[in-house]
């Protein structure tokens, strides 16, 4: 897939025409996959290319007072392009939601961008808008001088699915839905660092990851996981929390890799969030503790996905 990083509409350089999605995917889940898929099969058909016009960043940012989550996101860069890719998308153009993309009218947009980019067909969700007007998929229609192809409501155990309901599922550490939701398994990121070495202490080895990634995070607990290291996975325990129990005070992620024994300090590695063991406790001693984590070691290694 070709990455295209367009500054502003004055660098667009057309090509031969294309089925053009358009929407911004800030983690890519079951709702655009169905985009991609049609759009693929649409391309296919009249012999044409698929392109995505996105944004790397929220469109929040432009209009929201600012806070730190505005900057997460369900997917890094890297894996939501690598998805796309393997959903059949040629070509990738980003483009920065800026004031100024957001004052285009409706139909600046369609001239500077949609013609421009050579698009034959349109695909895009039924929620989906554009311009200062926050046109919307009936405009759409009326304005582009072409077909549009609109993806209905994508729904799962009777909802939609949406970017805000994985959110919600990953903040409040339903890790398993959220997964359902996403059509593949949530991960983090990071370099493995120095801890406090207490798990070693004690018998259970953790890494301790520091993210490099802008992605949100599970919710405090303890995690049934797989954690890939050299490109292998491997059945693992995974925490997110303050280490109550030592009263520390600093949010921590761990992983107790079952059966792992290397030193990986400065590696990078990748944790699978499978499902949510317990919440983070503040155990009264050791061996409490101790106890709990022999529990969780069971729960983690026996945890096998619920099929429907």
């Amino acid at each position: 897939m070709e990455i295209v990083t367009l500054k502003d509409k004055n660098n667009i350089q057309a090509t031969n025409g294309t089925v053009l999605v358009l929407g911004y995917f800030d983690g890519i889940h079951l709702g655009h996959k169905a985009l991609f898929d049609r759009a693929r099969k649409i391309a296919d058909q009249k012999g044409l290319t698929v392109s995505v016009l996105t944004f790397p960043e929220s469109p929040r940012l432009a209009f929201a007072r600012f806070t730190p989550d505005l900057l997460l996101q369900l997917t890094s860069p890297e894996k939501r392009f690598s998805l796309m890719e393997a959903y059949g998308v040629d070509r990738l153009y980003l483009t920065d939601f800026t004031s100024q993309f957001a004052s285009q009218s409706p139909e600046e947009f369609i001239a500077n961008y949609v013609t421009a980019l050579n698009a034959r067909i349109l695909v895009t969700g039924f929620d989906y808008h554009f311009g200062n007007r926050r046109a919307d998929v009936n405009d759409l229609k009326e304005l582009f001088n072409g077909k549009v192809e609109v993806i209905e409501e994508v729904q799962l155990d009777g909802e939609k699915i949406s970017s805000t309901r994985i959110r919600k599922a990953i903040q409040e550490g339903n890790v398993a839905e959220a997964n359902h939701l996403l059509g593949y398994t949530f991960t983090t990121e990071g370099i493995v660092v120095h801890g406090d070495a207490r798990g070693r202490v004690i018998g259970y080895p953790t890494a301790n990851l520091a993210p490099f990634e802008r992605v949100h995070l599970p919710s405090d607990g303890v995690y049934v996981a797989e954690v890939e290291v050299d490109g292998q996975r491997y059945r693992s325990m995974a925490s997110v929390g303050k280490n109550v129990t030592f009263d520390g005070t600093e949010m921590r992620i761990e992983a107790h890799i079952f059966g792992f024994n290397q030193e990986i300090y400065g590696q990078k590695i990748t944790i699978f969030w499978l499902e949510k063991i317990r919440g983070m406790v503040k155990f009264d001693g050791m061996e409490s503790l101790l106890n709990q984590m022999k529990e969780d070691e069971k729960t983690a290694i026996n945890w096998n996905e619920k099929k429907d």
